[in-house]
């Protein structure tokens, strides 16, 4: 019995501490890493930051807490510059995170006494600290041990508007002392001072948008109207960071929600209506758009699972941005407390963050800054008013080497470094792209078509193909040219052989064989106005080819899904040859129904037979331009890919008009009524599929109480 209690307290005493060990692992993560798969599903990844520390006011040495800080910046020796907006402050730190001074106070130019009034931007420079003194309207420049420099007013130009108010609160310094200055009502752009305060121009104004409703109504306005309008206005920006290379980096969080999320279904590149973008010094956007998605923040902006809140549902609202190792940048998204990291291709590498009060959540994230390997995060909530560093994990340390690697021209070091990464995470498709573009470059063009495979990168797939098609052609060329050749002879050939029997079965008087009736198909196809009369008038055509055709249709469609090239199926879908059996024969047979029924009120001549048979007919462009430009697709490469299109289109194009002539020749209609017989035929399809549907519906709901009926009936018994 003794025997039996001790093994039941060591089977109790180790659950018990298991379940504390769960607890303390689940509690030692506030938030989940993860990038975006290509279909837009979130991807779990390793952490590439963890939390190092959280440096509250008390751990700063400060006598006065901090108190809605607004902005935070390192320099290059990692000394750390807070504006501290609700103390009227600019706080210096230590790279140790120690309290080394404040600016609050000062002597200006005249020798008076000043002070900061709610300074929201800071900025340090080689020699300088530059203060956007929000407040009192300047930009205050101070020595990098706090002492006054000058200060920079309020610049003067007639660009500005008789109502604008200056409101800096964001600057970014570079290299020639150009000053590039966000101000909260300025919506003209940038503003780019001198070093002495001087106005030089705008850059990077924000687009307006304008709905087509408000384009209509625009050219009906009066001069008066037009006068006074005020829907053009551009949005403002809300933080500016500088690039290495001399760039600069805007966001803003102003443009409508529903633009963000076109931008987003749209997989947009263009850089108009984005929240964050990167922009030359003459205001041209620049920014690389290469990734899965566009680089906006969270792309499964309403998975509420993984909401903290009903608010936290919706796009991203971007407040800052910072350029971290190897042309690796963030931005940061306040209404969800969480942050994300693209490369210079804008391909996102991780996002991780979430809003709360444990160790590495952020309450309200305002700003951020990177500091060597880690990266400082602000936090300005009432509550917390502190900053967290996160410390750069192996993980991440493994995806920054890559990119280094790539940046060195140094490939097979990239190669070793993204498979490493791999091991790591094999669902990061950014690593199987770097492997891909660093074997494209050692000209293993073969093998690094399997990585963007992986990825779905047929941009750089098509790269790699296209050298692969390059060397293929160069070595069989002669090959090439007599495939072409043998194609065009045999083309011509089939052409003059279908003419000869279409006219030897035109004169022979004789009932057509099989033979003769398909090969009239392509008589019809060329010369719908006639061909459709004999087809009609002298029986060219049976009802027997009219399946043949549509069998061939069905084919056709069916090898396209699954005999497409990767170009244009890179996902690999394909459908069931039932599948696509009933999208050619439910249109087919709706238009034709439909047809009949009008046409038999409205003096049609022509028979349910004959307006088969004439539809069916109409079909055979779709197999002679589809199957051909399917084996294209296998050979293709990116830029080709609107040829296909186009040929695929014209392939429709011409069905429809067969189908138009063929109904004006088989009712003998003239070209009005015509129109409106087709357009009435379009009318009376969506009848007839409301009626299916509405009986299918009622004869599923009387089966089922049938079912009910005798289940109970049963149960009963």
């Amino acid at each position: 019995m003794k025997r039996f209690t001790r093994i039941l307290c060591v089977v109790f005493a180790t659950i018990l501490i298991a379940s504390c060990a769960m607890i303390g692992i689940q509690a030692s993560s506030a938030y989940q890493t993860y990038t975006y798969s290509i279909d837009g599903y979130p991807l779990l990844s390793p952490d590439a930051y963890d939390v190092e520390d959280t440096i509250d006011s008390e751990k700063m040495g400060l006598d006065v807490p901090l108190n809605a800080p607004s902005d935070i910046i390192t320099d290059k020796s990692g000394n750390v510059y807070i504006a501290d907006t609700g103390n009227n402050r600019i706080v210096v730190l230590s790279r140790y995170y120690e309290f080394k001074f404040e600016i609050a106070t000062f002597k200006n130019t005249v020798g008076n006494d000043d002070t900061l009034a709610a300074p929201r931007g800071v900025f340090v420079s080689d020699d300088t600290i530059w203060v956007c003194d929000t407040g009192k309207s300047r930009i205050v420049a101070f020595d990098l041990n706090g002492k006054f420099k000058k200060i920079l007013e309020a610049p003067e130009s007639h660009l500005f508007g008789d109502d604008a108010k200056y409101e800096p609160i964001a600057v970014a310094v570079d290299d020639y002392n150009r000053l590039f200055v966000v101000s909260a009502s300025t919506y003209q752009g940038i503003i780019i001072l001198t070093d002495d305060g001087q106005f030089q121009k705008f850059i990077g104004a924000q687009a307006t948008e304008i709905t087509a409703w408000e384009k209509i109504w625009r050219k009906l306005r009066t001069e008066e109207q037009q006068a006074q309008q005020t829907d053009n206005v551009s949005t403002e920006f809300n933080n500016i960071a500088l690039s290495s290379d001399g760039f600069i980096y805007v966001t803003t969080s102003t443009i409508s929600d529903s633009m963000i999320q076109s931008q987003i279904l749209a997989k947009a590149t263009d850089g108009t209506y984005m929240p964050v973008k990167k922009l030359n010094t003459s205001g041209d956007e620049i920014m690389a758009r290469n990734g899965f998605w566009p680089p906006l923040g969270e792309i499964d902006y309403n998975n509420k699972s993984k909401a903290q809140n009903a608010e936290d549902n919706g796009v991203s609202k971007i407040v800052d941005v910072a350029e971290g190792e190897e042309g690796t940048w963030s931005i940061i998204d306040q209404k969800r407390s969480r942050i994300y990291t693209y490369d210079k291709n804008g391909s996102l590498l991780f996002a991780f963050g979430e809003s709360g009060n444990m160790m590495g959540s952020i309450m309200r994230i305002t700003a951020i800054t990177y500091q060597g390997d880690k990266m400082l995060v602000l936090d300005s909530s009432q509550s917390t008013n502190n900053f967290t560093v996160f410390k750069r994990e192996p993980y991440g340390d493994t995806i920054i080497e890559a990119i280094a690697a790539e940046n060195n021209q140094d490939f097979d070091t990239a190669i070793n470094k993204w498979t490493d990464v791999l091991k790591s995470n094999s669902n990061f498709d950014a690593a199987y792209v770097g492997i891909g573009q660093a074997m494209y470059r050692n000209g293993d063009y073969q093998k690094s078509l399997e990585y963007f495979e992986s990825a779905y990168d047929t941009e750089n797939w098509s790269n790699s193909y296209k050298e692969i098609r390059k060397e293929w052609m160069s070595n069989y060329f002669l090959l090439l040219i007599a495939i072409i050749v043998a194609v065009i002879a045999g083309v011509v050939f089939f052409n003059k052989f279908v003419t000869k029997v279409n006219k030897a079965a035109a004169v022979s008087g004789k009932k057509k064989t099989f033979g003769e009736e398909l090969a009239y198909g392509f008589h019809v196809m060329l010369h719908p106005f006639d061909g459709f009369w004999d087809l009609k008038h002298e029986k060219r055509g049976s009802v027997r080819a009219s399946i043949v055709y549509i069998a061939v249709t069905i084919l056709a469609f069916f090898y396209q899904s699954v005999g497409s090239g990767y170009l244009i199926n890179p996902e690999g879908n394909f459908g069931t040859i039932w599948g696509q059996a009933l999208g050619v024969l439910v249109p087919l047979f709706l238009f034709i129904v439909a047809n009949w029924c009008l046409t038999t009120l409205f003096e049609g001549e022509g028979s349910f037979k004959d307006i088969f048979i004439a539809c069916s007919y109409s079909l055979l462009p779709l197999p002679i331009l589809i199957i051909p430009v399917t084996i294209y697709s296998n050979f293709c490469i990116q830029t080709e890919i609107s040829i296909i299109n186009l040929i695929t289109t014209f392939a429709f194009i011409w069905l429809a008009m067969l189908i138009f002539f063929g109904t004006q020749v088989t009712h003998d209609y003239t070209m009005g009524k015509n129109i409106i017989t087709i357009a009435g035929t379009a009318v009376a399809m969506i009848f007839i599929m409301f009626i299916a549907i509405l009986f299918s519906t009622l004869i599923t709901k009387m089966v089922g109480l049938v079912t009910n009926i005798v289940t109970e009936i049963q149960f009963r018994l």
